[in-house]
């Protein structure tokens, strides 16, 4: 598997094109604005998109999903819980950002921490968001988390009504039991090991 970092938005979330080299199907992991651009990376890659996930609902992870649903006529996936916060994507983008990004998306299949999709482990990691997940391609030893965990041992926040503390940590102890040699691609920032986590956290 191939991982395509691309820096989008206000808040410069990192969106996630996940592919095989062999017949370019890819995955669009958090596509948090700037749908043109996601989707001239696409066709300059000529890749074939086959679906949308979200690691969880929160906007600057999802405000370009409906401009690449239709552009490719492909589904969106997100886990059950974090269906919620779909419903306060428009007011929490006009506060954070200024702008009005239209209507949310509606989700095509709910994921849960159950089983394979294209050869990718769906991971429950709540905490940040009661629907939280995180992507385990364990191959190629990856590890794509949202806003769970970000390096130098920074933690994802859990100041939200809906956040709970003590759901991060579990989810973090989660992470942990994978190999520590494992890449984390984090939903903001650089990308760092497992092991350079865990030495750097010291609250977990």
């Amino acid at each position: 598997m191939i991982v395509k970092k691309l820096i989008v938005g206000q808040l410069k979330a990192n969106c996630y094109l996940v592919f095989h080299n062999n017949n370019k199907k890819a995955t669009i992991i958090d596509p948090g604005d700037d749908a043109d651009y996601i989707q001239r990376i696409i066709f300059d890659l000529e890749l074939k998109p086959i679906k949308i996930i979200a690691t969880h609902g929160h906007f600057d992870h999802i405000l370009a999903v409906n401009e690449l649903k239709h552009a490719f006529n492909i589904p969106f996936l997100m886990h059950k819980k974090d269906e919620f916060l779909l419903s306060q994507m428009r007011s929490s983008c006009k506060f954070f950002t200024g702008f009005d990004p239209g209507p949310a998306p509606k989700i095509d299949k709910y994921l849960t921490g159950h089983g394979l999709i294209s050869k990718i482990e769906i991971i429950e990691t709540p905490g940040h968001t009661p629907g939280g997940i995180s992507l385990y391609i364990e191959k190629d030893k990856v590890l794509l988390c949202g806003d769970l965990i970000f390096k130098e041992g920074v933690v994802g926040r859990t100041d939200f009504v809906y956040s709970r503390k003590k759901d991060l940590e579990k989810s973090v102890e989660k992470i942990f039991k994978l190999q520590q040699d494992t890449l984390v691609y984090p939903g903001h920032g650089e990308e760092f090991l497992i092991s350079d986590f865990k030495q750097n956290n010291t609250k977990i």
